[in-house]
C-alpha cells in the first residue's frame, strides 16, 4: 500500500526540485513514484507554512512547538522562555496574542505569524471598501487627514479594519501605487497639493543676530502648562507681496491675528507684534518662539520695548513650534494660495 508524501518528504521534493533535479531523479532519491513526486509540487497552504523559516529573531516552527508543550506541562511563560533562551516578553506577545495559554495551538500561532510576514503587504484602504468609502467622504467636507485618522479611532474603537493612520492617507493620495483614494482628492487637502516636496537641506537665509535658540527655551514652556507663550510665524500671499501674522498660545490655542496692510518687513511686524501683544495682560505675555525669517530682525528692540522674549527654531525644524504649524494649516483652508492678504 501507497503511503501519502509527509509534510517533511514535501518539502524535501520541492527543493530538491528548486535544485534543478529533474522529477523522476527525485522519485528515485525519495524512493517514491513519478506521480507522487508531482502531486507533492503541487502548493499547498500546508507545504507553504513549513517552507517559511523566519530570521532568527523571529520564533521558528519549533519554538512555537516547545511554548506549546510547555504551556501543556502547566510551565510558567519565566521557565518557558528561559528554555528557548528568548526574553520573557517574546513569549508573552506570543500567547497573548493567539488565544492565551488554554487555546494556544503551535501550527496556529505559525501560520498567523506567516501571513503576517509576507511582502509585500496590500494597504489597508486598498482591503477594505467601507473604510475608503468613510475617509473618502470626510475629505470631501474638508477634513484634515490627521482629523480622519483621530474620528476613526473615536468612531469605531474597537474596530481595527476601520482606523487608519494619517500617514497611510497621504500615501494613498500621493505615492504612485497605492491609490486607493482618488487621486482628485488632493484638492480637499489644506495645502493643495497634488505631490510631495522635499525639503530644503541647505539654508539659503541671512542670520540673524543675537538669536536666543529654542534649546535656552524655559522647561515649563515645554510642558504648556504655564500659558503665556507664544508660537509665530507669517502666512504669505503670492510672490511674497502681502502677508499675515499669526501668533498661537502654547496652553490655551489661542490665536491672534497680524494685520499687515503696508508689507511684512521686519519694522512692520514688529509694530504689529507690539500692539497685538500689548493689549494682553503681561502674565499671559511672557515668550514668543518664531522661525528664523527675516521679518524678525528687530527681535532685540521688540524685546526691549516689552520685555518678552523671542526665541528661534532651528533651521527646516517647522515642528518645533507645532501648534503654530497646525494652525497656519486650518487657516490655509480659509486664507487659501494665491489669495492677496
Amino acid at each position: 500500500m501507497v503511503t501519502k508524501l509527509t509534510i517533511q518528504e514535501r518539502i524535501e521534493v520541492i527543493r530538491l526540485r528548486k535544485k534543478g533535479l529533474a522529477i523522476n531523479d527525485i522519485a528515485r532519491i525519495m524512493g517514491r513514484s513519478w506521480w507522487g513526486v508531482e502531486m507533492a509540487l503541487r502548493p499547498t497552504p500546508e507545504t507553504k507554512l513549513w517552507l517559511w523559516t523566519p530570521s532568527p529573531a523571529r520564533l521558528s516552527m519549533s519554538d512555537r512547538e516547545e511554548i506549546r508543550a510547555g504551556l501543556a506541562r502547566g510551565e510558567t511563560l519565566t521557565v518557558i522562555a528561559a528554555a528557548l533562551g528568548r526574553a520573557i516578553s517574546t513569549v508573552s506577545r506570543e500567547v497573548a496574542k493567539n488565544g492565551g495559554r488554554r487555546a494556544y495551538r503551535a501550527v496556529g500561532a505559525h501560520r498567523r505569524a506567516a501571513e503576517c510576514a509576507r511582502r509585500p503587504k496590500r494597504q489597508k484602504l486598498e482591503r477594505c471598501p467601507v473604510l475608503v468609502s468613510q475617509v473618502e467622504d470626510w475629505l470631501i467636507e474638508l477634513w484634515s487627514p490627521e482629523q480622519i485618522a483621530r474620528r476613526l479611532r473615536h468612531e469605531f474603537p474597537g474596530d481595527p479594519m476601520m482606523q487608519v493612520s494619517h500617514e497611510t492617507i497621504y500615501k494613498s493620495l500621493f505615492v504612485q501605487g497605492r491609490g486607493a483614494l482618488r487621486r482628485e482628492l488632493t484638492a480637499c487637502l489644506r495645502s493643495g497639493r497634488v505631490v510631495r516636496r522635499p525639503r530644503r537641506s541647505v539654508e539659503r537665509r541671512g542670520r540673524l543676530t543675537d538669536m536666543v535658540m529654542i534649546s535656552e527655551r524655559p522647561a515649563e514652556v515645554e510642558d504648556r502648562a504655564v500659558p503665556g507663550h507664544w508660537e509665530g510665524d507669517l502666512i504669505v500671499g503670492p510672490k511674497t507681496r502681502s502677508a499675515v501674522g499669526t501668533l498661537v498660545e502654547r496652553s490655551t490655542r489661542y490665536v491672534l491675528l497680524l494685520h499687515l496692510p503696508d508689507g511684512h518687513t521686519a519694522d512692520k511686524v514688529r509694530i504689529a507684534m507690539t500692539d497685538a501683544i500689548g493689549r494682553l495682560p503681561a502674565q499671559l505675555a511672557q515668550s514668543i518662539t518664531w522661525d528664523q525669517g527675516s521679518e524678525m530682525a528687530q527681535h532685540r528692540t521688540f524685546t526691549v520695548e516689552t520685555g518678552i522674549q523671542v526665541y528661534f527654531c532651528d533651521p527646516h525644524s517647522p515642528w518645533q513650534r507645532g501648534s503654530n504649524e497646525n494652525t497656519n494649516g486650518l487657516l490655509r483652508q480659509f486664507l487659501p494660495k494665491g489669495t492677496d492678504l
